[in-house]
């Protein structure tokens, strides 16, 4: 809340909480989880990052506003095309700097070809594949242990 106060309690943050990103995980909790991981690698590692950017940029990476598992053409390409829209949503409802507009931006790498310019947009993309990997794969192997017991 200290950084993001005005991003968390926002409408299309509200929104945000109906729309599934991985598994069972709405796109709301992935980005606050993404946003605390993140937090978590420059803590762990002793880095000097911008923190209030960090987590701005981390909680708008999936600022993308729709449901892209819904059957509609503009969503075929989701995973090259939603930073774009993610950054244009964060640019008209938040006051964000460059860090935060790299970060958005360039969080799909290598998947879009564009590299981050800032070291918060490189913990981001780390952090943000963590958190897929434990919202899908990890998840999912979780889930079939539990119906062993």
């Amino acid at each position: 809340m200290l950084h993001a106060s005005d991003i968390l309690l926002s409408p299309g943050m509200e929104q945000s909480k109906a729309f599934i990103q991985h598994g069972s995980t709405s796109v709301y909790a992935h980005s606050v989880a993404v946003a605390l991981t993140c937090l978590a690698i420059v803590h762990t590692l002793h880095m000097h990052v911008d923190e209030h950017a960090l987590v701005r940029g981390a909680l708008l990476h999936d600022y993308f506003l729709y449901d892209w598992h819904e059957k509609d053409a503009s969503h075929r390409w989701h995973g090259f095309t939603h930073p774009k829209k993610a950054l244009h949503n964060a640019r008209r409802d938040f006051e964000i700097g460059k860090t935060e507009e790299d970060m958005i931006a360039s969080h799909m790498f290598p998947l879009t070809g564009r590299p981050p310019s800032h070291k918060e947009s490189w913990v981001l993309c780390l952090a943000d594949k963590v958190c897929s990997a434990k919202e899908t794969v990890f998840r999912n192997s979780g889930d079939r242990r539990d119906r062993k017991k």
